[in-house]
Parts: C-alpha cells; sequence; structure tokens
C-alpha cells in the first residue's frame, strides 16, 4: 500500500469516527498515478489535432512530430488484425431463441476501440476554459492490445421487473420519430412524427389525447431562409420531443431550425402555446432541459455547431456555447454536487462539457468510436452511461467512471454491423436496454453480458427507438407499420388495469358508504380552429383538449357528474402492511405528523407539545435505510436525555393548534404550540432559541424554499409573520383574512404563497413583494356548515401549479394563477368528516383520513376514491373503539407509504403488501 493510500485510510477511520459526519462524506478515489494521467493527458492532446485520431495511440508517439494516418490505413490494420487474432480461448457461441438469433456476425473488437475520456466534474470550475483545454481521454486501456471476442453470452429468462409483455399496440397515422412519457403521470406518452406532427396518447386506453400537425406560429419572428425554404421544400420532421422535469411544459426540436415549447394542463387535458424559437440554421439535433439556479432552461443543438440555452419563459437567450467543429448531436445536462453542466457530443464523437457561463467547454474528449453518441444517466443520476454507432454499423454501449472519467465497462452484445443509430435507455437504477437486431437487448447495469432479449411479438425494425417510463414499469418501443407497443411487466400490467379512464355508471360498490360519492366536473375549454396555408401557420391562442372530451361537450357543459369507480375496500391485515411506532415517552394526540427530507425518519409533535422522532438505520433487512414496516425504527433521543418540548399555555390546551415545519436539511425544526415559537436541533434536541412571544400565537409555520433562514407564520389574530429567524427580525405582516390562519404553502414556480384559515378563505400572496394578488372562499354546500373550528388545509400539487385544499366537507384542486377550483369531492351524509389528507409524493393519490377512522385513498387525477382501509386492517383490536387518526403524512420517496397520527399518541405506518408493492384493486371472483 502506498504513503497516500495509508495516510486516506486512517484520516477516514477518524473522519468516520465524528457521529456528525459519519455517513454524510465523500472520499476521493485515489485510483491512478499522476504519471499515468500525465502520459494519458498529452496522448489526447496530440491525437486531437490529427484529422483521423488513432484509437490506440502508443506512448512512442510523444517523443516525435506525430500524425495519424488515414482512414484506409487503419481499416488495412483491422483486416490484420482480424487475421491474427489472439491466442485467447474464445468464448463459445450463444444459444439464444429463433427470435433473438443475432443476423450479422460477432466482431473481434479490441479495448483500445473504446475511449477513456477524463473528465473529472468535481472540479469543472477550477479550470480553465481554453479552446482544447484539460483532459481528452485516459489511455490506460487504450494501450491495452487484448482482443475480445464480442460474441452474447447465454440468454437468461426474462426478469421479473423488465417489461417484456406487449400489453397495448398503438397505431399511428405517420412513421414515429421520437417519444416521451410523462414524468409524472406514468401512462401518457408524447409522441413526434416524421411529418412534424405531434400527439399525446393515453396508454392505458390506447387512445390518442389530441394530434396537432406543424405550424408557424408567428411568421414574423422567423427568419426568411427558413420560410423560402419550407415553400421550396415544406417536409420538415421531428428529431426530438421532450417533457419537461415537472411535465408542465413540453418541447419538439424540428429538422428545420425551429423549436416550439408547450404547457400542458394535465389536470384539464389540454396544451396551450409557449414560446416558439429560430433557433439554429439548419436542423435542431437535440433538445434537453436544464435548471441551473433554480431557473428553468431549455437547451438546443444543432447543424451550425452550437448550442443554445433558453429562458422558458420569455424565450430569451441565456449562452451560446461554441466550440464543436462538427454538427452537434445530442445533449445531456446534469448537476452533480451543486454544480450544473451539459454535456454535448458532436457527429464526428467529440464530446465537450460546459457550465452554465461564456467561459467555454470545460472538457474536450473523444466519445467511444469516435461516433455520434448519446448519454444518459441513472434515474437516480449517480451513474453515466453513453451509447454510440459509427458509420460502419459499429456500436458502443459503456459505462463512465464519472470521478476519474474513463470508460469503466464496455457492455457486449450489440452488433458490430448495425444498420441504423443503436438507442438506449436506462431503468430503475438497475437495467440498461438497447433496440438492436430488430430486438431489445437488456443489460443488468453491474453486468457487460446481455441479461436478457425481447422480441416484443416481433416486427420491431433494424434499430427500434425505445423510452422507459420513469418508474420502469412500461416500455414503449417503435414496430413496423407506423406502430408503437407498449410492454410492461407486472406493476406496469395493474397500472394499466387500475387507472383506467371509467364512465359508465358502476353502481355496485363493496362498500355501502360508497354509493353517493361524485365528483363535479368542471368544464374544459373548447377547441379552436387552426389556420392552413403554403406554410403552416397558426392563428390565435389554441388549447387541445382530448377527443373524448369534445364528444361529450354538450354533457360537460350542462355540469355533469363523473360516476364513481368500485373502491377496493382493505378490511384483513393481510391486504396491507402496517407498523405500531412504539414509544417509553407517554405523550398525548398526535396533532402534527410529518417524515424527515431523507424519508428515513418520522417526526410527531404531540398535544401536550413533546416532539417524538424514529428513526429507520440501514442493515441487512433494509438496505436503503429508508422508513419501512419492515423493521422497526428506533426512537431517537440524545444520551442527555433530553427532550424538544414546547412552552404551553397555562389554560384552554385543547383549542391550541400546534405548528412545526422542518428545514431542508433535516437538522432544525421549528415549533410552537400555543406559546413562543422555538428553534430545536434534531441532532443534539437543544432549543437554540426561543421567539415571537404570544398572544398572538402561531398555528402554522413554513420555511421559505428560497432562504432557509426565513420563516411564514401564521397567526391565531388572522396575521401572516415573515419573520428572519438568522438576524431575529420581523420583515413583513400580511393581513387578508378575518379568523385564524390554518395553513400555508409555497410554490417556486409560481413565486406565490398561499394561505388559508377558519374563514374558509384562500389567499394568494406574491412571495417577493408580499402583496396580496387573489382570494377566494371554499364553496360549501348547504347542510354542511363547517364548526367553529373547521380548519382548511393546503398542499401543493408536485407541479406547484395546482394546489389541494382540505376541509372536514370536502376536497378540492384549485389552479392557483386564476384560484379556480378544478376538481372537487364532497363527503355524503353517510359518511363521517374528514380528519386530514396529503399528497402522495408522486401526486397521484390522496391518503384522506376520515373522523371515523376508515382511511380513502383516491386518484389525483380525478378525485375518484379507489381504496379504503377498515382500522381493522391496522390498529389492534384492544383500542380499536377508543383510538382513531387525526392526521396523515406521506413518505417523500415512496408513494405508497404513508404514516398516521393518532388520538392515543401513537404512529403507525402502512404501506401495500410486498407482493403488491402498490395499491391495487383485488382480483373479483365470480360466484
Amino acid at each position: 500500500m502506498s504513503a497516500r493510500k495509508q495516510m486516506m485510510n486512517e484520516l477516514t477511520i477518524v473522519i468516520e469516527a465524528n457521529p456528525l459526519l459519519r455517513g454524510r462524506t465523500k472520499f476521493p478515489q485515489i485510483n491512478k498515478s499522476r504519471l499515468r494521467r500525465l502520459i494519458n493527458q498529452s496522448l489526447n492532446w496530440q491525437h486531437l489535432h490529427c484529422t483521423h485520431p488513432h484509437p490506440q495511440p502508443h506512448i512512442d508517439t510523444l517523443f516525435t512530430d506525430h500524425k495519424c494516418p488515414g482512414p484506409d490505413h487503419l481499416h488495412l490494420q483491422d483486416q490484420l488484425n482480424e487475421g491474427n487474432p489472439s491466442p485467447s480461448t474464445p468464448m463459445p457461441e450463444s444459444i439464444l431463441p429463433v427470435s433473438a438469433k443475432p443476423t450479422c456476425n460477432s466482431s473481434t473488437v479490441t479495448e483500445s476501440a473504446i475511449s477513456d475520456g477524463t473528465m473529472n466534474l468535481r472540479n469543472l470550475t477550477n479550470q480553465e476554459s481554453l479552446d482544447g483545454n484539460t483532459d481528452f481521454g485516459d489511455t490506460s486501456k487504450i494501450r491495452s492490445t487484448v482482443t475480445l471476442n464480442e460474441v452474447v453470452s447465454p440468454i437468461k429468462e426474462t426478469p421479473y421487473d423488465v417489461p417484456a409483455t406487449v400489453e397495448r399496440v398503438l397505431d399511428m397515422g405517420s412513421s414515429p420519430s421520437s417519444i416521451d412519457f410523462h414524468p409524472v403521470q406514468q401512462t401518457l406518452l408524447l409522441v413526434g412524427n416524421n411529418t412534424g406532427g405531434i400527439e399525446l396518447w393515453n396508454v392505458t386506453s390506447a387512445k390518442k389525447l389530441f394530434t396537432r400537425q406543424f405550424m408557424v406560429w408567428e411568421v414574423k419572428t422567423i427568419s426568411a431562409m427558413f420560410l423560402e425554404d419550407m415553400v421550396n421544400n415544406p417536409h420538415i420532421s421531428v428529431n426530438r420531443i421532450l417533457w419537461s422535469p415537472d411535465g408542465l411544459l413540453f418541447g419538439i426540436a424540428y429538422s428545420k431550425n425551429l423549436v416550439q415549447l408547450y404547457s400542458y394542463h394535465y389536470s384539464e387535458n389540454y396544451t396551450e402555446k409557449h414560446l416558439e424559437i429560430d433557433a439554429h440554421d439548419g436542423s435542431v439535433n437535440d433538445l434537453a432541459f436544464a435548471k441551473p439556479y433554480n431557473k428553468l432552461v431549455a437547451i438546443s443543438c444543432g447543424d451550425d455547431k452550437l448550442i443554445q440555452v433558453w429562458d422558458t419563459v420569455t424565450g430569451a437567450k441565456q449562452f451560446t456555447f461554441e466550440g464543436h467543429g462538427a454538427p452537434v448531436y445530442s445533449l445531456c445536462p446534469h448537476e452533480n454536487e451543486n454544480i450544473h453542466f451539459v454535456f454535448s457530443i458532436s457527429t464526428s464523437g467529440q464530446m465537450k462539457a460546459w457550465l452554465f457561463d461564456n467561459m467555454g467547454s470545460r472538457i474536450t474528449y473523444a466519445a467511444p468510436g469516435l461516433c455520434p453518441t448519446r448519454m444518459s444517466y441513472s434515474t437516480d443520476g449517480k451513474r453515466l452511461f453513453s451509447c454510440g454507432t459509427n458509420k460502419d454499423g459499429g456500436s458502443y454501449l459503456v459505462e463512465w467512471n464519472q470521478s476519474e472519467g474513463f470508460v469503466m465497462r464496455n457492455y457486449r452484445g450489440l452488433c458490430q454491423l448495425a444498420s441504423g443509430q443503436v438507442q438506449f435507455d436506462t431503468s430503475n437504477n438497475k437495467f440498461l436496454a438497447a433496440g438492436d437486431e430488430h430486438v431489445i437487448k437488456v443489460w443488468d447495469m453491474d453486468n457487460a453480458d446481455i441479461l436478457a432479449v425481447i422480441d416484443a411479438d416481433g416486427g420491431l425494425p433494424a434499430s427500434p427507438y425505445i423510452c422507459f417510463n420513469k418508474e420502469g414499469t412500461l416500455l414503449a418501443v417503435f414496430s413496423d407499420h407506423n406502430r408503437i407497443k407498449i410492454l410492461a411487466n407486472h406493476r406496469g400490467h395493474q397500472l394499466l388495469q387500475t387507472f383506467t379512464f371509467v364512465s359508465s355508471d358502476s353502481s355496485e360498490f363493496l362498500s355501502k358508504s360508497s354509493k353517493k360519492l361524485a365528483v363535479d366536473s368542471i368544464p374544459l375549454p373548447a377547441k379552436t380552429r387552426i389556420a392552413q396555408g403554403d406554410v403552416p401557420v397558426a392563428s390565435g391562442p389554441q388549447r387541445d383538449k382530448a377527443p373524448g372530451n369534445l364528444e361529450n361537450e354538450k354533457s360537460v357543459e350542462q355540469g355533469n357528474k363523473l360516476e364513481m369507480q368500485n373502491i377496493s375496500k382493505i378490511v384483513e391485515v393481510s391486504r396491507c402492511r402496517s407498523l405500531q411506532l412504539t414509544s417509553k415517552v407517554e405523550t398525548k394526540k398526535i396533532r402534527r405528523l410529518l417524515y424527515t427530507h431523507a424519508g428515513n425518519g418520522i417526526l410527531a409533535l404531540a398535544e401536550d407539545g413533546i416532539h417524538l422522532l424514529w428513526r429507520w438505520s440501514k442493515n441487512d433487512s433494509n438496505l436503503s435505510g429508508k422508513a419501512t414496516t419492515k423493521c422497526v425504527p428506533q426512537l431517537w433521543q440524545p444520551k442527555s436525555g433530553l427532550l424538544m418540548i414546547n412552552d404551553l399555555p397555562e389554560s384552554n390546551i385543547d383549542l391550541v393548534s400546534p405548528c412545526f415545519c422542518l428545514s431542508k436539511n433535516d437538522s432544525y425544526v421549528v415549533s410552537a404550540s400555543g406559546k413562543m415559537v422555538s428553534l430545536f436541533n434534531m441532532l443534539i434536541f437543544k432549543r437554540m432559541r426561543s421567539f415571537m412571544q404570544s398572544p398572538p400565537a402561531a398555528t402554522c409555520i413554513v420555511f421559505y424554499p428560497p432562504d432557509n433562514n426565513i420563516i411564514a407564520i401564521g397567526m391565531d389574530d388572522s396575521t401572516i409573520l415573515i419573520y428572519n429567524v438568522r438576524v431575529d427580525e420581523l420583515t413583513n405582516k400580511l393581513k387578508g383574512h378575518s379568523k385564524r390562519i390554518s395553513s400555508l404553502s409555497f410554490s417556486t414556480v409560481l413565486n406565490v404563497l398561499v394561505s388559508s384559515g377558519l374563514d374558509a378563505q384562500i389567499v394568494v400572496w406574491d412571495s417577493i413583494t408580499w402583496e396580496k394578488k387573489n382570494n377566494t372562499f371554499l364553496e360549501i354546500s348547504s347542510g354542511w356548515l363547517p364548526s367553529e373550528l373547521s380548519e382548511t388545509h393546503v398542499q401543493f400539487d408536485k407541479d406547484e401549479r395546482h394546489f389541494l385544499a382540505v376541509h372536514e366537507t370536502q376536497l378540492a384542486i384549485y389552479e392557483t394563477t386564476k384560484l379556480q377550483c378544478v376538481k372537487q369531492w364532497v363527503v355524503g351524509n353517510f359518511c363521517a368528516r374528514i380528519a386530514h389528507a396529503a399528497f402522495s409524493c408522486d401526486a397521484e393519490l390522496l391518503y384522506t383520513v376520515m373522523r371515523d377512522g376508515i382511511v380513502l385513498i383516491l386518484g389525483a387525477s380525478d378525485l375518484v376514491p379507489r381504496f379504503e382501509i377498515d382500522p381493522s386492517a391496522y390498529l389492534p383490536q384492544h383500542i380499536r373503539t377508543r383510538v382513531y387518526p387525526l392526521v396523515v403524512a406521506a413518505h417523500p420517496q415512496k408513494a405508497n407509504q404513508f404514516a398516521l397520527g393518532l388520538s392515543d399518541g401513537g404512529v403507525v405506518i402502512i404501506e401495500p403488501m410486498e407482493s403488491e408493492s402498490t395499491w391495487t384493486v383485488p382480483l373479483q371472483v365470480e360466484n
């Protein structure tokens, strides 16, 4: 062991001994010597300037004025190499199903064909921005001459998690060219085609929700050269179609000049034209979204060898990245340790990395095979992969070591005579898939050999385009005859069965209490006409809706009621998993409950001001360390025995509205229970500060997202205070309610604060100027008069443009800017009132607690109750008659897990059975 490694090991032991740093510190990997790194940099610098860089450079070339030979010489040398194979024993030819047999010969390639680019992302900000700077490759492997017979290993049975069964076939009007699944609504598929048209499909029903042909929106803003070209050659196609990360926008990159952005309102299923950008001279080859400095931008690249960065709100150009010597083929933005950057790859295989500034590229190196390449990160953003195909059909699928910047794994099994560009995708931090040889080939990320081959019932093109949905439960693949096949795994099959659109009357419910449930449908806007011309030009604002909605427009305008689906009633303990969290500390009712942001703990605030914190640790039965029902967590308490306890008023404790909020790093909690507001350190349970003497008392608290030192405090005198904790200063006081404030919620997308109170009023405030923007009152049905202490809670949807309002009489979804109620669910006379409700982390479900102990799980898209959980499923029999839940909290990463705060001071966690993994409707058995 070297002295440096020994020193690093000793330092690691010392640092990990500190409990505050244990598990939070990332240590550098010292794998390569500095001399080898210097040689690699020099080799790549020298060979970068060659017209045809040699894929196998040698150290001897550093001592002479070197020039690589032309491609003909390289081709001849490759033939000589093939005639003199390595003495290593070749692997036997694998036995494949007939549908999966290779159609081309497995080629013998050397490791030297894979160029090991150096791209230390941690040092991006410290590297000089010279043209042709920094590390261009790590040739420690390039110098290797060991040959590998690139043959496919025996194919195993398709893994359970891989979508392999064809569930739907979508018939397109034209040949599809690009697809993308919605990041939130897992069954919505966006499609672009080779005639410039776009379509949105619901793969559940295999129905087209809307279609749009290409047209120019504003002729005045488009270059004359483009318009002239369109007159002479009107053909245009979609090169890339892509959702933004939040699913509120989607963009289209066309084969000529333009990028168009649409806004999509999935709660009402319509689109609006957002921005049209004359982005490049010639084809726009790729499009990507990124959010540097919390500002969403669109990134485009094209045949003009430029990368452009655009503001998605105004369309203004933010940056132009220049430096490629060939058309830019693909983009891959990412964020690593708070450094936002974007990779770009040209058609010549040159790869560059850029920060969002005007300082030029930080890294330049060669892609494997010096060919057009696409890069993609795993779902968690921790692993980087790339796939490219050169002009001779040779394909390269590799994984990169991000820290050191070299190719750490070359996946075997791709055909080396591909007829088209091989497309790939990643799934669930576990699988890689590529469309090759009329099939879909699947790899385990940790194994270079093919894991499975999927033929999708045949009929696939030579190099089919593939795309997973975000959860990896569905896989879309291009098929012959202008079709797209939707493959699913077991969970995907359940997803397609569960989230179907129901328009018929479902009268036979499992539960008597479900018969009168109904949802008010808000009328949707009508579709406008489209003007046609020589160059397609649109006129006026446009909103596209589902064809099904258009057919029923008349009934919608009359305020039609949507009938409910059957409710799956979970009344047996075996149908769901639950875990009662135990505590030696005696407390009263749990009034507030939340998960830590890391998802590994639960914090509860009892009526008597005591905070309880449970934490899960990593072990053999809980490898992720997240909250789970599989193992019991530890009640967290420092060795000092301290408890976090709020000061209580001397009288009327029952009328107190306890409140708390947790900092982003889970280190501090701000809390109050009727008296002063306290700031606690979550690690040592120490009260750091107290402020805001009562009365009036704080009734709700939230952190201001842009600044963790600022909090918004709702008061029982109907005011809202904006308070800077760090400087102990009140900065603003908002007045607009007439009764106690019950809830606050921020939207960073819209820069607003939404407040609600006991007056049943909802107010929207500008979070920059703190001015009142809008207000409305809950629509409460006659006969359902709210009680004197009836609170309204608000919570933003995942898109932060819609929010949920929870009242004891109803659940309602509001569009924030217009403050319009778009969906509403009102409890009937047959059931108890609502105690509390919360969105699941993916905003697809609503966990609703009724005051009689029943938990309803509703679909957030339509407010349809889908599941009913009886108290007997999660409460022991001896306490079932006297204990009931008061509050619910949803896990921040696990969409199907939630926790309940109980009236006896207990907390229980509920999630589906492990075999089901999601809340699914049980199969009905006919008698």
